[in-house]
């Protein structure tokens, strides 16, 4: 590689896939040939870890090559670990130098098609300081926020289902309040006076408007189809969706196929509400989860189409991952709605069990990668921004702590060892878990110090709560939980002084690392602190007049492809 070459480059990322959901990682009872192409004409990684094992965190990482803590994208509340509405005033901080920032100083034209979920404005509706624009992207169209099951009219609704429960509760005893202070009255056993019983109905009424002014219309705040900074359709209208976003994608690489040019294709896939197009229902062994992850491989097929056709392939880097591991907890009726996480336990949003952080990570690029192989090492998704800025000839930004490294070499065959010695892993602020690659004998070795209670007890995962915590209702280990991964990848038998003569020096070893890591974290603002993560009309992004917030302007062409 030379700092002259400048590949194309295309990312794919699925939202929420386990490790365990494509064939050629394991799984029997879908189909992804797409993706298994890329596997078998380019690399595999078999330990690709995600920096967080939920969204808005992990995406941080994976844009700037930095634990999330590092730019306060990592929240201290268990109820706020992602950015929770798009009227919210935290996200990635403007300061922050994503990769696509790195190459489109390098002359790359860049663009994001698909889920962003990293906050949009800062102070006032159409700042958009977090926006997609403000952080290296060219051109975007996509979702600002996420794919969720409350995007869907009359369905059941995800986003703090729990809160809500509670809120409707709490609404329905002030609501009676008044109505018993009428009794006496009615029954002429004593006079309360009409200021009381009407202060009461009022502070009700004002208590019922204060959350169901945010809640009540999740739909459409949240759910927004933007093309750069124009809402395109507010609420999105779902059965289109995957229809109009690989026809941007295949713009995209049509517009600038002569290059060089950053294609992001941020699935929406493979997250609940699961909106798969009728072609595809009922084609897979795994219900309607596994026909959508088969939605999601042909349309990696008919990107990776678009690149041949152009005879784009061997002067383009693609790259598929997941931003964190299957969400075992997403179930209804019908069955299981989330991935599988193969042999490793946990899911997403359970700190450091490896079935939340090890995640499908697959490079191609013909004529320079060795076709078919397999490489187990630790790596990161922080490791993708600087190997972008290698392969793109960018220069990483000075006086700024980087936690991902350059992964040419190790793809390349140049060298044989990750350069990851110690990898973190966090809940939120709180560090859970860490891993230390003894790189004289390969052996990587995993403490916990803390890890969630699953729900109910003896389960696989928090059922009972819809996503572990990260505090609170925790277990701490004191010694911490020894794991040798080389060994027992599924995290199933703890080791200890008496069954590893090695425990005191490794626990010792990492506990150090974990002090020096430490020492490099700075004070940051907390962009997922309560207040930020509150709904504020006044940042609220509408199409129209607020609060009468609806718009359909999408392309009604839709491409031959479909």
């Amino acid at each position: 590689v030379t700092r002259n070459s400048r590949p194309n480059i295309v990312l794919f990322m699925a939202d929420d896939l386990g490790v365990g959901d494509l064939c050629c990682y394991g799984n029997n009872s879908v189909s992804t040939p797409n993706i298994d192409r890329l596997a078998s004409e380019g690399v595999r990684l078999t330990q690709h870890l995600a920096a967080a094992s939920m969204c808005t965190p992990s995406r941080a990482a994976f844009l700037t090559g930095r634990y999330p803590v590092r730019s306060g994208m990592a929240a201290s509340s268990d109820l706020n670990r992602d950015v929770v509405w798009l009227g919210g005033s935290g996200g990635l901080p403007p300061n922050e130098t994503t990769f696509a920032k790195l190459l489109q100083h390098r002359g790359y034209h860049t663009g994001l098609i698909g889920k962003w979920h990293q906050g949009l404005s800062c102070a006032s509706r159409n700042d958009h300081c977090y926006h997609p624009l403000n952080h290296g992207f060219d051109y975007f169209y996509g979702l600002p926020f996420e794919l969720l099951s409350d995007c869907q009219g009359f369905h059941t609704p995800e986003l703090h289902r729990r809160v809500r429960v509670r809120l409707w509760a709490s609404t329905v005893v002030l609501g009676l309040i008044p109505l018993l202070l009428l009794i006496p009255t009615c029954a002429r056993w004593f006079l309360v006076p009409w200021p009381v019983i009407l202060a009461f109905a009022v502070l009700a009424l004002v208590f019922f408007v204060s959350w169901f002014s945010s809640y009540g219309f999740t739909r459409r705040w949240n759910c927004v189809l933007m093309r750069n900074h124009e809402i395109v359709q507010q609420p999105v209208r779902l059965e289109r969706l995957s229809s109009l976003m690989l026809k941007e994608a295949l713009a995209f690489i049509d517009r600038y196929k002569r290059g060089p040019f950053l294609l992001f294709v941020s699935f929406l896939h493979v997250h609940t509400p699961l909106i798969t197009k009728e072609k595809f229902v009922g084609r897979s062994k795994f219900g309607l989860y596994g026909d959508n992850v088969e939605e999601m491989d042909w349309m990696v097929g008919k990107v990776l189409e678009a690149l041949d056709r152009e005879h784009l392939a061997n002067h383009t880097l693609v790259y598929f991952t997941s931003d964190n591991g299957g969400r075992l907890e997403a179930q209804d009726r019908s069955g299981q709605r989330g991935g599988w996480n193969g042999r490793y336990k946990g899911g997403r949003g359970m700190a450091g069990w490896e079935g939340g952080i090890r995640v499908p990570g697959i490079f191609r690029w013909p004529t320079v990668l060795e076709a078919g192989k397999v490489i187990d090492e630790p790596t990161s998704l922080m490791d993708i921004f600087p190997t972008l800025s290698y392969i793109g000839g960018g220069i990483l930004p000075p006086g700024r702590v980087i936690d991902g490294r350059n992964l040419m070499p190790l793809l390349e065959g140049r060298v044989s060892r990750s350069e990851h010695e110690f990898l973190f892993h966090y809940c939120g602020v709180s560090l859970h878990t860490a891993r230390w690659y003894q790189k004289d004998c390969a052996t990587v070795w995993k403490v916990h110090f803390v890890t969630p209670k699953f729900s109910p007890e003896g389960a696989g995962a928090c059922y009972g709560r819809g996503v572990c915590p990260c505090s609170g209702d925790v277990t701490y280990h004191d010694p911490p939980l020894l794991f040798d991964i080389s060994r027992d990848p599924s995290e199933s038998r703890p080791l200890n002084p008496d069954n590893e003569a090695l425990f005191d020096s490794v626990v010792k070893k990492i506990e150090a690392a974990v002090r020096q890591h430490r020492g490099t974290l700075t004070p940051v603002p907390q962009q997922l602190s309560v207040f930020n993560t509150l709904w504020k009309p006044w940042l609220q992004p509408c199409c129209g007049t607020f609060p009468f917030c609806g718009c359909d302007k999408a392309d009604d062409i839709v491409s031959a492809a479909w």
